[in-house]
Order: structure tokens, then sequence, then C-alpha cells
């Protein structure tokens, strides 16, 4: 059964198999309307790694919720979103109707908005792996290049962000990538660096195929 990653621009991507279809961080952003706009299945399970207005859209998440959907956040994020919002805690995890998720940790340890204050506080979002239909998948959230990277297990996609400023920069992230060691690696959160110095890096360093996306493209997983 193949898995089907579409990224939807900034961090979001919809996770399709023939049996379910996953959101993880769903903005809706006008610019990308005729690359994404036929995308916006319904969902059964929304992801949301934080609360920041380019991760956490309650409209956007009301345009593919139906009443049988689940939606995971963390509590900050949850009391921005109608309607039932499970909480899923660093480090737990949990059944949905046979996708397991477990939450992972997603912070900043060199990135401040002012001394002291990093974008993205450890505890404050999640990370997320996600195994549906036999691989696993791991969105890294707004995070920097951290310690528990090199405990998350066996990954075959990893997801990672790679455009400086509010997180890893392309050398950071491939750093992780090489750390993480996944099958795949996609870049993501990347604002206007270039992902072929990611590319170049990670390949150079290790045997992690690097598959860069555009707004609206997808990527197979067999």
């Amino acid at each position: 059964m193949s898995v089907r990653l579409t990224w939807m621009g900034q961090s979001g991507f919809q996770i399709k198999t023939a049996q379910k279809i996953v959101y993880i961080d769903l903005v809706y952003y006008k610019k990308y309307e005729k690359k994404i706009g036929g995308l916006f299945e319904k969902a059964d399970l929304i992801l949301v790694t934080h609360a920041h207005g380019d991760h956490c859209q309650p409209a956007t998440i009301e345009k593919v919720r139906t009443e049988a959907t689940v939606v995971i956040a963390p509590s900050h994020c949850a009391k921005k979103i109608k309607g039932e919002v499970e909480v899923l805690n660093l480090g737990e995890e949990k059944d949905i109707d046979g996708i397991m998720v477990r939450a992972a940790e997603a912070y900043n340890v060199t990135r401040f908005r002012a001394p002291g204050t990093p974008w993205h506080p450890k505890g404050y979002g999640n990370g997320y792996l996600i195994t549906i239909a036999g691989e696993t998948i791991y969105h890294a959230g707004d995070t920097d290049f951290i310690p528990e990277m090199r405990n998350l297990g066996n990954v075959n996609v990893a997801l990672l962000p790679t455009g400086n400023k509010y997180t890893m920069d392309n050398s950071e992230a491939a750093q992780a990538a090489i750390i993480i060691n996944p099958e795949v690696v996609l870049s993501m959160h990347r604002w206007d660096t270039d992902p072929e110095v990611f590319k170049q890096h990670v390949e150079a360093n290790s045997g992690v195929k690097v598959v860069i996306l555009h707004e609206g493209e997808s990527y197979e997983v067999i």
C-alpha cells in the first residue's frame, strides 16, 4: 500500500493512503489556491504542531473537518480550535483507527525573539511521529537541531524545516537528516532559502535521499 505526501506550503502536508487522509499544519494560502485548491479533501486526522498562525488556522481546519475527524494539537493551540480537540503531550502515543501518532520534542536552542526568549520554547510545540500503512513519517515541527532527534527510532520519511530564523537552516537540517537517517527527507518551512543546498549537503554525507517539492507537488512512498 502506498503513502502519498503532498506539500501544501510552509509546514503543511497532506498524507494520503487508499483509506485515510491526514493533514499536518494545514493552513490556507491564497497564493497557493490554484496549486492546492483541489487537495482540501475531508480529513480522518488533523495534527497541529503549535499555535503560530502559519501552523494553526482554525478556519482552514473547519474546511476539511467532519464529525468523525480527530484533531490533535498542543493545549495552547487546542484553545483556538472549535469543537473537540485531543491534546497529546510530549512522549504520549495514540492509536487513531490504525494510525499511530506520537508527540516528539520541537523547540529552539539558538533562535530567540528576545534575549533568553526563544521563538519556540521547550514544551510549547510538538513534532509528530506518524505510522500509517507501515511507514513512519516524522514531522519535526518548528525546531532547531535538538538532541532528542538522535532517539526517534526508525523513520522512513522525515519532514524537516530548513528556513532559518525560526528553525534550523539548511546546514543544521542536513545534520539532523544525517543523524535521523531516514530513507527519504523532504524540506519544508524554507522561506526563500535554497533547498538545493540542503540536498547537496545531505546526499554528499549520507545515503539519505532528498526530495524537493514545490507547493502542491507530491511524493509517493511505495
